[in-house]
């Protein structure tokens, strides 16, 4: 059974974003010296983009939010076996407006980067292994 060309395009076109989120994410951490503050926003961004996609493909609207804790909570509603991956990446929903902006006191640490960027990672294969092939960038 062919699937809704509609939600096919919408779900894959969230899911291209979050990939190029975290290729933008790679390479800030590649750079000399590494873009600390831009890679977690771009790990943030690829998570809620991935979910965003997640919850597209399966007719689910969701309400603008960068909240990574409401998006899982509604991904693992749908497939509950994403749940304990989800609660991890609930503190990256701060990466979308913390060190954004003067102001902010401290500054992110490299092995603070490179664990969101990694379990972003994680939950963009987890997300996109649960979709058709058709819908995956």
């Amino acid at each position: 059974m062919a699937h809704d060309p509609v939600r096919v395009a919408e779900a894959r076109g969230w899911f291209v974003k979050a990939r190029g989120d975290l290729r933008a994410a790679t390479v800030d951490m590649s750079a000399e010296p590494p873009l600390l503050e831009d890679a977690l926003f771009h790990a943030q961004q690829a998570v809620e983009k991935t979910l965003k996609g997640f919850l597209a493909w399966h007719d689910r609207p969701a309400r603008r939010t960068h909240n990574l804790v409401e998006l899982g909570g509604l991904c693992a509603e749908i497939d509950v076996s994403l749940e304990t991956l989800l609660r991890r990446v609930a503190p990256l929903s701060e990466y979308a407006w913390r060190y954004r902006y003067p102001g902010e006191l401290g500054e992110p640490s490299a092995s603070e980067a490179e664990e969101a960027l990694a379990l972003a990672g994680q939950v963009v294969e987890a997300v996109l292994g649960r979709v058709p092939g058709e819908v995956r960038p």
